[in-house]
This record gives structure tokens, sequence and C-alpha cells, in this order.
């Protein structure tokens, strides 16, 4: 696995599960048929600045730096109704063209925000092409975008 892909992976699950030390880190990817060392997951903590917070349940986990704990919602609006020129599905298929510029914080958002209707998502400079489930689904997520408009 590359170190981007785990990175986001490990983003997910500091997000979804409660992990409290290094290897509670390394038991999950390896339950998923990951394997990775403790010292992989060590440089990636540094890496990925996870901090440790209090937890529910007493003791301490990890957690995203407060910069990445961004309302996903906010910044998916402010960025849509800055640089939003059009959007249009075709099939599974939904494309939105923003300003120069502007695509790559789109997918990237569209991506964090861990839509289930997403199957995946590629940016350029001024488009984003979304890859829906189905085309109900994209016709779905369609109409979410156009929502922050």
């Amino acid at each position: 696995m590359k170190k981007k892909e785990r990175h986001h992976l490990l983003k997910q699950l500091v997000q979804q599960e409660t992990i409290q030390k290094q290897e509670d880190f390394v038991d999950i990817l390896l339950e998923r048929g990951i394997e990775v060392t403790q010292a992989t997951i060590s440089r990636d903590i540094k890496e990925m600045q996870l901090i440790k917070v209090p937890s529910q349940s007493g003791g301490y986990q990890y957690s995203l730096p407060p910069e990445m704990n961004f309302n996903i919602s906010k910044k998916l609006s402010r960025l849509m109704k800055d640089a939003f020129v059009s959007i249009d599905t075709q099939k599974e298929f939904v494309i939105i063209k923003t300003l120069p510029g502007n695509a790559f914080a789109l997918g990237t958002l569209i991506e964090t925000a861990n839509y289930e209707e997403i199957f995946g998502c590629i940016s350029g400079d001024n488009s984003v092409l979304i890859i829906c489930r189905s085309e109900d689904q994209a016709d779905t997520f369609q109409r979410r975008m156009i929502s922050f408009v």
C-alpha cells in the first residue's frame, strides 16, 4: 500500500474509531489484510501531525490536528459559491466545472466528505469528474452539489 493511500486510511480510522495506541493502527490494518510495522505508523503519525486528545472512555486517543477538523460542508459551500461554473451528469458520471485553479480543492473536499454515492473522483485544473455508483446516485449527488451554490 502506498503512503498516500495509507494516510487516507489512517485519517478515516481516526475519524471513525477510538485509536489509543500505535499498535491499534497496526492491528486494525492487519485485520484488513494490510501489513505495516509500528515504526511506519509512528512516521505516519508524525507526518500527518496526529495529536492525542482525551477519550470519552477515559485515557487518550489519536485525533486529526485542529486545522484538519474543519466543517467540510461549510468549505464545500464556500468553494461552490466562489468557483462554480456548471454541473452536468451522464449516466453515473458527474462533471463539475470550476473557475481555473479551483477543481483540485473541490475534488479533495468531495473525497474527504466520503459521500456514500461516490465511487471515485478525478480532479484537474478547472473540472472534477465524479464517478458515482449508479445513475440514481449521480442524480442525488448533483442535487447535493447544486444545494451548495
